[in-house]
């Protein structure tokens, strides 16, 4: 509870923490050397109480929220756990086969991201060698970590020196980031108060989101607000690439379109879209959508009272503020692959090597983070009016979960559980069965996480492909 109480403090909520029950040992719930069974359990739970809260706002309902440690670890790792059609053995890997850990010539590391063709592709033009392991092994062997990070952010590919913690911290962009909160919540403009909704059935029932987001953090918090109750409508490009494998388990309970934002007339259907919405959501690079007309201030003057939430990899100001990034570069940049390979080898006392935590813990946390400023935000808005923008960033989250501090090396390696394999009766009894929209196809996916006492939340059905739906709102009385 320390964790949330913090949390609470640090960014000044008011919320009912009376009506929060934590059950479970977090630093039991997953191997690491970092609490991230604290980081779990309170951005799960602090998301799932800012709904509950907004509830209580819109419909004078009170209700609890119960997370339990356990179950939160098994939902950041939730992409893991899925099956189509009741088959049970394991899905296509998440990752390209060329993404991860290279030696270099400096005696350190360099992670590459390499799971869109684009990025693959940049990454052995780059290094002007063939799209194979082996020989990206061989031609990283010969660089700089440092320098090929430079020349990659140049080219706009995706690659991160591995750091320690002291020479992160020397970092002028981590120097930038001091003080910085896992979540911003900013008032950018003047709007009237939003009425109460006495007849809503949900916490965010008519609440209408706009998602655009791609992997992973992004689409995480539009699946947690269509869980809330928000008709959530994903839009994504039919130019660029998808990762259906965790596209599927996180398009949950939304709907789906396409549209091409290089023509006039899909950028018209998106400014209608947005005059009718009250949450646009978006996580491309920086200066992606602003080019298009759909910056914070553009949306604002669209749709005054709205809330715009923004996700980026660095954050907002300092050198890195435009790099592209995801969670497993922004943990090999900032330390915590060396720290939590230092911790692993020393346990067992083998030879150094370089660890990732078990699940993508800064991508999850950042997801519920933004959950959380949205609908903090969407109550401002019923409690004093305004348009928000709402800030997170994965380097400030990976911040974040840092200063939640270290467990012992035996806690962390000897006594907390492994996360388990999808046919584990642990997983089988935390699962439930859906069916994806289109067909008569199902799904199988773990139930989310956060238990609400008065308002079941919504497991959510998966939409077909990325554009099963058309571009338009779905009628609402509220």
């Amino acid at each position: 509870m320390q964790a949330v109480e913090s949390l609470v403090k640090e960014l000044a909520l008011e919320l009912p923490l009376k009506n929060l029950h934590l059950s479970g040992s977090p630093d039991l719930a997953v191997q690491s050397y970092f609490k991230l069974g604290q980081a779990a359990q309170a951005t799960i739970g602090l998301a799932a109480l800012s709904a509950v809260h907004l509830d209580a706002l819109r419909t004078g309902r009170s209700q609890c929220v119960s997370v339990d440690a356990r179950h939160a670890v098994l939902e950041f790792n939730s992409t893991l756990y899925y099956s189509r059609n009741a088959n049970k053995s394991r899905p296509p890997s998440l990752w390209d086969d060329l993404s991860g850990m290279y030696r270099t010539a400096d005696s350190n590391y360099v992670r590459i991201h390499t799971n869109f063709p684009h990025h693959k592709q940049g990454i052995v033009d780059l290094l002007r060698c063939q799209p194979t392991k082996q020989s990206i092994s061989l031609a990283l062997s010969s660089q700089n970590s440092f320098s090929f990070e430079s020349d990659a952010a140049s080219g706009k590919m995706c690659a991160s020196a591995m750091r320690t913690f002291s020479q992160w911290d020397a970092h002028p962009h981590a120097k930038a980031l001091i003080g910085v909160p896992p979540v911003e919540i900013i008032k950018v403009g003047h709007a009237p108060k939003r009425p109460p909704c006495p007849h809503a059935k949900s916490p965010l029932d008519g609440i209408r989101v706009l998602d655009l987001t791609r992997v992973l953090a992004g689409p995480i918090c539009g699946r947690s607000l269509a869980a809330f109750g928000a008709d959530v409508l994903w839009v994504t490009s039919p130019n660029l690439p998808d990762l259906p494998d965790l596209d599927i388990e996180t398009s949950r309970g939304k709907r789906t379109t396409q549209l091409d934002l290089t023509q006039s007339g899909p950028l018209s259907q998106l400014e209608d879209l947005t005059r009718q919405s009250d949450v646009f959501l978006q996580a491309y690079r920086p200066g992606g959508l602003s080019s298009k007309g759909f910056g914070v201030r553009d949306v604002v003057e669209l749709r005054p009272g709205i809330v715009y939430a923004n996700l980026t990899a660095y954050g907002y100001d300092g050198p890195w503020k435009d790099k592209r990034g995801f969670d497993s570069l922004v943990q090999t940049a900032t330390g915590f692959n060396h720290a939590e390979g230092l911790a692993f080898s020393d346990y067992h006392g083998r030879a150094f090597e370089p660890r990732p935590f078990p699940m993508q813990a800064i991508d999850h946390a950042a997801g519920y983070f933004l959950t959380l400023g949205i609908i903090t935000a969407l109550g401002k808005t019923i409690t004093e009016g305004g348009s928000w923008e709402v800030r997170v960033s994965l380097a400030a989250v990976g911040q974040w979960i840092r200063s939640l501090g270290r467990t012992d090396l035996e806690t962390a390696f000897g006594q907390a559980k492994a996360y388990p394999s999808r046919n584990d009766p642990e997983i089988i009894a935390l699962s439930h069965e859906t069916e994806k929209d289109g067909d008569k196809e199902t799904l199988t996916v773990l139930r989310h996480a956060y238990i609400l006492s008065e308002t079941p939340v919504r497991e959510g059905i998966a939409p077909l492909s990325l554009n099963a739906h058309e571009a338009e709102w779905l009628e609402t009385n509220l």
